[in-house]
């Protein structure tokens, strides 16, 4: 995503963020909610209760006239088809080269289906290594299978 593409709320989310000095790591403690899903949320990737909306607003420092727009259904997914951001591309790239592998493994394991992203996590960790710290990336999905009728 580019920087004209981020939206003026999600510009001001991070602009307060970076103001307060707090991680997402922060916020997770104050919401109750995982790191990564509020992201998605000031990315405007997933909406919010009013509650959660109140928590993230006061923990930054906002006020709640931004509440309608946090608690709104966003618009998902939207960008360009092949990311140019690095880091991001490198996931496409991982989808590219490892995507029907991983299709061909779980419709082994599971049968005909796919993995939700409605009834999902994703959890970031950090694991220390003696070559270089790794990314560890958690994906955990309900598997729907494909209906028969």
């Amino acid at each position: 995503m580019s920087n004209a593409e981020i939206s003026a709320i999600t510009t001001k989310l991070l602009e307060a963020k970076k103001a307060k000095g707090v991680s997402f790591t922060d916020l997770e403690a104050a919401l109750d909610r995982d790191e990564v899903w509020i992201a998605a949320v000031i990315y405007r990737q997933a909406s919010a209760s009013e509650d959660e909306a109140s928590k993230l607003l006061h923990a930054l420092g906002l006020s709640e006239d931004l509440l309608p727009e946090l608690t709104s259904y966003p618009v998902k997914g939207l960008g360009p088809i092949v990311p140019t951001d690095p880091l991001i591309y490198r996931f496409y790239e991982i989808m590219q080269v490892y995507g029907m592998p991983m299709k061909e493994v779980i419709h082994e394991k599971f049968g005909d289906g796919i993995m939700s992203a409605i009834d999902f996590t994703l959890e970031i960790e950090k694991e220390a290594d003696p070559k270089g710290d790794r990314v560890k990336v958690i994906m955990n999905g309900k598997f729907l299978p494909y209906k028969k009728w």
